[in-house]
């Protein structure tokens, strides 16, 4: 069942509850657009605006409890449902409202620019990756058909645990603009020990999901999102093994990025577990060469540690027919 105590938490950490199980909060990129202070690498990866993204999640369960997940994981949630599932045009209301609530703040602000505020009152990027796991929200299908006929775009990440909720979305044409899989351990033995998954075949079922990868590509954006921790998961022996696995996806893109020590990771994994930029563009640049077949480096963004591999820089920029 849900947590109290995780709610309390999450509410304390300025994240708006939408529903039973949804939320939203204000990523950082989003206040620094509003103040042309910067954006998210995604803006400058896919043409993304950051001051219109709203970073949220339908579900705030997960079935796994990742070493380097900055959310609460340790406060008790899991992938049980005890309450009603919520509509889905109501969550994106919902969300929609909270997201004019949370930077009605920013309205005030001397260094705000009015045109990027006035536009940030309706997101049309819903970034469905905030925490949880989105797939376990049994209308996540219904909620993506919606977003889409209001013309706003969607990218979904997921632990990959749930490949039939992915078939469901393609026979269904309610795949996301993009999807994304997570991909931080190279072996069965690391992604035990890593992801601490509640269930006994993760291992699996993960890699069912990277072989139907290769069947959603002509249907979406797909994108391997890879978070590198030094000493831990970046070691030279398990670049060609990454390299297997991402070659199994045949990802349209591949997200390398160092780890962030912040929330409850701090707990798990230190500041000294962080890569720098040039640590991870290196290993990046490894797994391109070991990918072959014309991946390469296409872009990275410093400030946030993360570099893009790919086979056409021209695709980056998410088109209007992809919505």
């Amino acid at each position: 069942m849900s947590s109290k105590k995780l709610i309390e938490n999450l509410k304390k950490q300025h994240y708006s509850i939408i529903g039973n199980y949804g939320a939203v909060k204000i990523c950082r990129w989003t206040g620094k657009s509003l103040k042309d202070e910067g954006f998210c690498y995604k803006e400058k990866f896919y043409g993304i605006k950051s001051h219109l993204c709203c970073q949220m999640s339908p579900m705030f369960l997960c079935n796994n409890r990742c070493l380097h997940c900055w959310r609460a994981i340790e406060l008790g949630t899991t992938n049980q449902l005890d309450k009603n599932i919520d509509n889905p045009l109501e969550i994106i209301e919902k969300s929609i409202l909270a997201q004019q609530k949370l930077i009605s703040g920013f309205k005030g602000n001397s260094k705000v620019n009015m045109k990027k505020f006035k536009q940030a009152q309706e997101p049309n990027q819903f970034a469905i990756s905030l925490i949880g796991e989105p797939t376990l929200y049994p209308k996540i299908g219904e909620f993506i058909g919606e977003l889409r006929k209001q013309g706003k775009t969607s990218f979904l990440v997921t632990n990959g645990l749930q490949p039939e909720v992915l078939k469901k979305l393609s026979k269904e044409k309610n795949l996301p603009t993009q999807i994304y899989i997570s991909l931080n351990s190279s072996n069965k033995k690391n992604y035990d020990k890593w992801h601490r998954s509640l269930r006994v075949d993760a291992w699996k079922k993960f890699n069912q999901t990277l072989g139907l990868f290769k069947e959603l590509k002509n249907k979406t954006r797909t994108v391997i999102r890879m978070t590198l921790v030094k000493d831990l998961n970046m070691k030279d022996n398990q670049i060609q093994e990454y390299a297997n696995l991402i070659k199994k996806a045949s990802p349209d893109f591949i997200e390398v990025k160092g780890f962030m020590s912040v929330g409850f990771a701090r707990k798990r994994l230190g500041y000294e577990m962080m890569p720098r930029h040039e640590l991870v563009r290196d290993y990046a640049e490894r797994i391109a060469i070991s990918l072959g077949n014309n991946y390469k480096i296409l872009s990275e963004d410093k400030p946030s540690a993360v570099v893009l591999i790919g086979r056409d820089k021209k695709k980056m920029k998410i088109q209007k027919n992809e919505i």
